[in-house]
């Protein structure tokens, strides 16, 4: 199954219209997951790959009207919460081992509910998303697996062997940097970076220690 056993205990606001929760995640050997939503401006609430949570806390929210995963793997919930809710779900295209069909997949460039924009950012995985969203004044970038983050630390990469293209994951990092405005980054493991997170970005990338070289032309 691809949803977490437990709970997340609490829905906390990160700024207005975002909002986050975390639990130890039972399939990772308790590792640290977090998901989130979106207020939109009408009050429409998006799911991002989203985790158990009670439903009561989420209603209290508004009203769950779409759910968003940046990857196969993130699955989570969604499929639970789609029939609790009624909220379609979005994935990205070619994502790999979905265990229900989505209502919608998308590629990069498609406009999301909630605004949110996906930007293609495989390494961890093929098809893998970064959402992005302008949520005034600030940029916001929902950056899935390419990096995870321990307590108040530096992002780091997750060890190589776990993924399927180091490299690309590092270039997926800097194609952030290069084309998307980020204050606040939000992970899929760990806590989330409320301002200056480019400079976050920035500095994973500086304090790199298993970056992989470019194969030989």
């Amino acid at each position: 199954m691809s949803e977490p056993k437990g709970k997340a205990k609490q829905v906390v606001e990160l700024v207005p219209g975002l909002h986050h929760w975390t639990l130890n995640d039972s399939r990772l050997g308790g590792a640290r997951s977090e998901a989130y939503a979106v207020v939109d401006d009408d009050g429409a609430v998006i799911l991002i790959d989203p985790l158990p949570i009670d439903e009561a806390k989420l209603r209290e929210l508004g009203d769950v009207t779409a759910i968003l995963l940046t990857a196969g793997n993130h699955q989570r919930s969604a499929w639970r919460f789609r029939q609790s809710f009624g909220a379609p779900v979005w994935a990205p295209e070619n994502a790999y081992g979905l265990e229900n069909t989505p209502d919608f997949f998308y590629v990069a460039g498609n406009t999301l509910p909630g605004g949110l924009i996906p930007f293609h950012t495989p390494g961890p995985v093929a098809s893998m998303y970064t959402l992005w969203m302008q949520k005034h004044p600030r940029g916001v970038a929902f950056v899935s697996d390419l990096l995870v983050r321990e307590g108040d630390g530096t992002p780091e990469f997750v060890p190589s062997e776990y993924q399927d293209e180091p490299l690309r994951t590092r270039q997926s990092v800097q194609r952030i940097l290069d084309h998307l405005a980020v204050d606040i980054v939000c992970f899929a493991h760990g806590e989330p970076i409320l301002s200056d997170g480019a400079s976050a970005l920035r500095r994973a990338l500086r304090e790199d220690l298993e970056a992989p070289a470019a194969p030989s032309p």
